[in-house]
C-alpha cells in the first residue's frame, strides 16, 4: 500500500472522544451515578433531559445491555457495561440519543459513539436522581407480560444479589451484605487531597468509626472519586444516626486547612496504603 493509501485509511478513521477520569462530573448526585454503575447490584434513578423526555438509569439491564426501549415508550439505559470507549459520559449519551430514534420494545444497539455531546449535555442541571434500590430484578418485567422462562431466569439473577441499602441521613452511602460480612461503600466528591487529609485528622483523634465495632478498612477510587470502606456486623438502620454524625466531624475536618501533624501524616499514609476492591 503506498504513502498516499495509508493517509487516507488513516483520515478516514473515527475520532474518538478523550479518555476523562471524572465521568459524571457536573451531572446530578454525580456519587450515586458512580455507585450505581461501580457496585450496586439493582437500583434505578429518573432523570429529566433538557428535552423533556425522562430516562430511566438503571444499574444493569437484561443481558448486560446497553439500554432498551420498553413497550410504553419509556427509555432505560444500563451502567453497567463492558463497552468504555473512553468518555464513559459520551458512551451513555450515544445510548440515549440512539434510544430516542428507536420504536417501542427495541433494544438499543453499541457501537463505538466517536465525538459527540456527553450526558451534560443532554441531561437537565435541575433534575432529581431519586435512587431506588431493588430487592431483585424483578422490576425488569413490571408491566409486561412475564414468560415461566423468565420468571426462571429472574429467580437465578435475584439469588446473586448481594443484599444492599441506601442510607437516608446522608448521600452516597450504601450498605452491603456479603456472606457473614457487612461494609458500608460510601461515595465522597470532595477533592481527594483534602478528604485524605481530613480522614487522617478524624483517624488521630479516633473519630474515624461509625461506632463501636466498626472499622475503617480501606478505600476505592471510582470515576475520580474517592470511596472508604468500613466493615462491621450491624444492619442498615443502626448506622443511619453514626454517618450523620461522621458526616458532621468529616465536614469539620475539611474545614481544617492547617498542616498535619507528624501524627496525622503517618495516619494519612497508612490509609493511602489501604486501598481495597469490595
Amino acid at each position: 500500500m503506498g504513502k498516499k493509501s495509508r493517509n487516507k485509511n488513516k483520515a478516514a478513521k473515527k475520532q474518538r472522544m478523550p479518555f476523562v477520569a471524572r465521568t459524571f462530573e457536573g451531572l446530578p448526585h454525580e456519587a450515586d451515578w458512580i455507585a450505581l454503575r461501580e457496585f450496586v447490584p439493582s437500583a434505578s434513578a429518573v432523570v429529566q433531559l433538557m428535552s423533556g423526555r425522562s430516562v430511566r438509569i438503571c444499574s444493569l439491564l437484561p443481558g448486560n445491555g446497553a439500554g432498551i426501549v420498553r413497550p410504553d415508550g419509556e427509555i432505560w439505559v444500563g451502567l453497567q457495561v463492558a463497552h468504555n470507549f473512553g468518555d464513559i459520559s459520551r458512551d451513555l449519551a450515544y445510548v440515549v440519543e440512539t434510544a430516542l430514534e428507536l420504536d417501542p420494545g427495541q433494544p438499543v444497539p453499541m457501537a463505538d459513539p466517536g465525538v459527540g455531546p456527553r450526558l451534560q449535555d443532554l441531561v437537565d442541571p435541575e433534575s432529581g436522581f431519586e435512587v431506588e434500590v431493588h430487592e431483585g430484578f424483578d422490576y425488569w418485567v413490571e408491566g409486561t407480560d412475564e414468560r415461566p422462562e423468565t420468571a426462571e431466569l429472574l429467580a437465578q439473577a435475584n439469588e446473586t444479589i448481594a443484599p444492599t441499602v441506601r442510607l437516608t441521613s446522608v448521600d452516597a452511602a450504601y450498605w452491603t451484605e456479603m456472606g457473614p460480612q457487612r461494609f458500608l461503600r460510601w461515595v465522597m466528591t470532595e477533592d481527594e487531597t483534602a478528604l485524605l487529609d481530613a480522614l487522617a485528622r478524624l483517624r488521630v483523634r479516633g473519630e474515624d468509626t461509625l461506632g463501636d465495632g466498626t472499622k475503617l478498612i480501606g478505600h476505592f477510587r471510582g470515576h475520580g472519586r474517592l470511596v472508604p470502606v468500613w466493615e462491621f456486623d450491624v444492619d442498615a438502620e443502626a448506622l443511619e444516626e453514626p454517618a450523620r454524625a461522621f458526616r458532621i466531624r468529616l465536614d469539620a475536618a475539611l474545614a481544617d486547612d492547617g498542616p498535619l501533624t507528624t501524627e496525622q501524616r503517618s495516619a494519612r499514609n497508612s490509609i493511602v496504603s489501604r486501598q481495597v476492591t469490595i
